[in-house]
């Protein structure tokens, strides 16, 4: 039994001291990652656009993503897909830039902020233009890709 903690010790030493001794990632793996997510925005961007917001909402959420959409806090997957399925009418587009980009230094969470057009007809069937600005956080998921857990 002593033989086995002090093997369990040294263990949690040696864990320790290399976890410790990686340090923070350097300026060019930060700025490649804000890379990955400025990309990972410009596609979600794209698909929104060219297949529409239901399917480019639904692709980039993460399975347990969470986003606030008229008042309500719909969470997951699924769940954010049907409050786009109801809400979202024909001709109406969403486009957004981010203006700022920040990574954790484990690489694993990210988030934007920028500026959104929402246009969409009126009852008369003139297209509005709603401004505003977007917050977005990002989640690197276990296959590496991105999807967005707040929206």
């Amino acid at each position: 039994m002593i033989m086995m903690k002090k093997h369990l010790s040294k263990s949690l030493l040696l864990i320790f001291v290399l976890v410790a001794c990686q340090g923070p990632p350097s300026s060019e793996q930060m700025e490649g990652w804000k890379a990955e997510i400025v990309a990972v925005e410009k596609a979600f961007n794209d698909m929104a656009q060219e297949e529409g917001l239901i399917k480019a909402f639904e692709y980039y959420a993460a399975e347990d993503g969470v986003i606030r959409r008229s008042k309500k806090v719909l969470k997951g997957k699924q769940a954010i897909r049907e409050w786009y399925e109801k809400d979202v009418r024909p001709n109406e587009t969403l486009t957004w830039t981010p203006a700022f980009v920040d990574v954790s230094q484990s690489g694993d969470m990210a988030y934007t902020y920028g500026d959104f057009v929402f246009t969409y007809p009126d009852t008369s069937g003139a297209m509005k233009q709603n401004k505003g600005i977007f917050h977005t956080v990002w989640k690197r998921q276990g296959n590496g890709e991105w999807r967005f857990v707040w929206d």
